[in-house]
């Protein structure tokens, strides 16, 4: 049994949120090349997918571990469906429209609604700070969107974010589920795979919208070929096993509070790497930090029980694994 390292899971987070937050500006800068949200998904999962089958191959017990029982499937599908395919794919085309670091926000509103289906769809017990949480992230939000202004952001893009959300807490619920039994790389193989699969059906049905050729063209002065590289591997393989990693040295309230970091970095660097129109002003600033202040009480409302912890904000997914014996952080993203 692994001994807790407290400082060694706050660092593994800390990297993983950089890692996730770099990707939500390298992310942004292929689909500026001219790959579209639904391109960039599918070669995410199919990289991912890849790469994560031959960990599988080299470390023990093998290809063993992604054995199944035809009643785990659906669960697994879904699974796979929700975080790791509808909400990447819409996190992009949030971001496409909208600043990174605002499009984080908007997603990261998904631990808001998991406590809600706590309280009120497993009637678990919450502590009264959940309703505090509630309405200082809904009050940042509005400041977010400057709804005073007649909501001066993109319409699609603020429901693309929005609908990243749900699915993210769909994603977070079906992780508590019932995941638990499987250890963190053959969950991620499977999601992955199923995330595929949907990419390949979709593009089949969407008659191939999009072509290849941004590939070979560059963002930024870097190959997209590269930047591809960076999400796949950098943007989702390693900071998922990092999270995953850090689950056995802190509590996953302790994970999530920690995790946001990311949005904030994400703003950061794509203000830095992109400039124009990442700029946030003092009122979305101060949304900002009122969402974030929202979630940390969400996600510390809640009465701990085996099942009503979730897992956290992916990356867009702080997109993300579940360690074998209990789900990632009531919610990345």
């Amino acid at each position: 049994m692994t001994t807790p390292r407290p400082a060694l899971g706050v660092a593994m987070v800390l990297g993983s949120g950089a890692l996730f937050a770099v990707n939500g500006t390298v992310s942004k800068l292929v689909l500026r090349a001219g790959l579209n949200a639904q391109q960039l998904t599918l070669l995410r999962a199919l990289g991912a997918v890849a790469g994560l089958l031959l960990l599988s191959l080299v470390l023990r017990p093998g290809v063993r571990r992604l054995r199944t029982s035809p009643r785990q499937i659906p669960l697994l599908v879904a699974y796979g469906l929700t975080g790791f395919f509808l909400v990447p794919m819409l996190y992009f085309v949030a971001i496409s429209r909208l600043p990174v670091g605002l499009g984080l926000l908007f997603e990261y509103s998904a631990p808001l609604l998991v406590a809600l289906w706590a309280r009120f769809g497993q009637r678990h017990r919450v502590r009264p700070r959940l309703w505090a949480g509630l309405a200082l992230s809904l009050a940042g939000l509005g400041c977010v969107a400057e709804v005073w202004g007649g909501l001066k952001l993109d319409g699609l893009g603020i429901l693309a974010g929005l609908g990243a959300a749900v699915f993210l807490a769909v994603y977070y619920v079906l992780g508590a589920r019932g995941v638990q039994g499987r250890d963190t790389l053959s969950l991620c193989t499977w999601a992955f795979g199923a995330s595929a699969v949907a990419g390949l059906l979709t593009r089949a049905v969407t008659a191939g919208t999009g072509g290849w050729k941004p590939l070979t063209g560059s963002a930024a002065g870097v190959p997209v070929a590269l930047l591809c590289g960076y999400v796949v591997v950098l943007g989702s393989i390693v900071p998922y096993l990092l999270v995953a990693g850090a689950m056995r040295h802190l509590p996953a309230t302790s994970v999530g509070i920690v995790g946001m970091v990311e949005p904030v970095l994400a703003a950061a660097v794509a203000w830095v790497v992109i400039g124009d129109g990442e700029t946030l002003n003092t009122a979305q600033l101060g949304g900002g930090a009122l969402v974030l202040l929202g979630v940390a009480l969400a996600e510390t409302a809640r009465v701990a029980t085996p099942r009503a912890t979730a897992p956290p904000a992916p990356d867009t997914v702080t997109l993300d694994a579940v360690p074998p014996t209990r789900p990632r952080r009531g919610v990345g993203v």
